[in-house]
């Protein structure tokens, strides 16, 4: 309890990684990792599917690697085993199962709360990303179907009706992944998926025009009923439609209940933060998807957590 650790990060993704291994061969050596879920990267473990491409140039936006650390394109899996193995090459300490619920200043520096305990830090880093809060309709779930409400592809089975809703890359991919063994519609309320990338922009047209998957675009949905245990979807300018599950992929939340909590002011749905990432506290700073218009880009990442740790060392 009176230890104060160097470098606390909460959030294991890719800025946390980043973070904790530029500072490690900084010099840097009494780092804790925290994590929620049972691993780290559990936004890429959940939300991507598998054998999912995964590019530096996120959504075609260039991003020169500045740290020690080389990402290459690939994929899901190829980027997991990466980091799984960069962090066998350090000594950090990652903890799992590990929820922070406040982070407070004080004299000595930082407590970060925990259920149940707290640890201290001369230093914390804020990596949590937008997907560990996904985007829920504003609509109401009757209790009744809420199992056949998701956010991602778990329980998903072959043969079912289902309806994928968002126009990003994650709703394509999801649609075009279930529409080999399922029957599937997409919802979006703009005309074209202009917001995904090339690649599943063309992927999306092929199984649109082959049948495989039914348009229903420029539409908005109004709301959700029980239809015998089966979900009614109310459509504001189409005749609604039933469905044995319903998948929305429309992005991620900015955690600001966490963030006020731990004094970090907002701008503009995103932390407030200086060059360094520091916020409006001294010592505290944030990294990776929170402080990114719409998150995502793994190599933006990895510069936030290498930015950090030249600043945490050059103090």
């Amino acid at each position: 309890m009176n230890h104060i650790h160097e470098l606390v990060i909460v959030g294991a993704g890719p800025a946390g990684i980043a973070t904790a291994v530029e500072s490690y061969m900084q010099g840097i050596r009494d780092i804790v990792l925290l994590e929620k879920d049972v691993n780290h990267n559990s936004t890429i473990r959940k939300y991507y599917k598998d054998k999912k491409r995964v590019d530096v140039d996120w959504k075609g936006q260039k991003v020169e690697l500045d740290g020690n650390i080389y990402f290459m394109d690939g994929t899901k899996e190829s980027t997991l085993d990466f980091f799984d193995e960069i962090l066998n090459n350090h000594s950090v300490e990652l903890q799992t199962h590990v929820e922070v619920q406040s982070i407070e200043k004080n004299t000595d520096g930082f407590e970060i709360f925990m259920a149940g305990k707290s640890i201290k830090a001369k230093n914390v880093v804020v990596t949590i990303g937008r997907m560990g809060k996904p985007n829920k309709p504003s609509y109401k779930v009757p209790i009744g179907i809420k199992k056949k409400i998701g956010y991602t592809l778990d329980g998903c089975s072959e043969g079912e009706k289902i309806l994928v809703v968002g126009g990003g890359d994650s709703a394509v991919e999801y649609a075009v992944d279930l529409s080999e063994k399922n029957d599937v519609s997409i919802c979006y309320r703009r005309e074209t998926f202009r917001r995904a990338n090339p690649t599943n922009q063309t992927n999306i047209a092929e199984v649109i025009d082959s049948k495989a998957v039914e348009p229903i675009l420029g539409i908005n949905i109004n709301g959700l009923e029980d239809d015998e245990g089966r979900v009614k979807v109310l459509f504001s300018e189409v005749d609604p439609q039933t469905f044995d599950r319903v998948i929305y992929a429309i992005g991620g939340t900015t955690p600001s209940a966490f963030l006020d909590s731990s004094g970090i002011q907002e701008a503009d749905g995103k932390p407030v933060h200086d060059d360094n990432y520091e916020t409006n506290i001294k010592g505290l700073f944030v990294a990776g998807d929170i402080t990114q218009e719409s998150g995502g880009s793994i190599a933006l990442g990895l510069n936030h957590g290498y930015a950090i740790a030249c600043y945490i060392k050059g103090k």
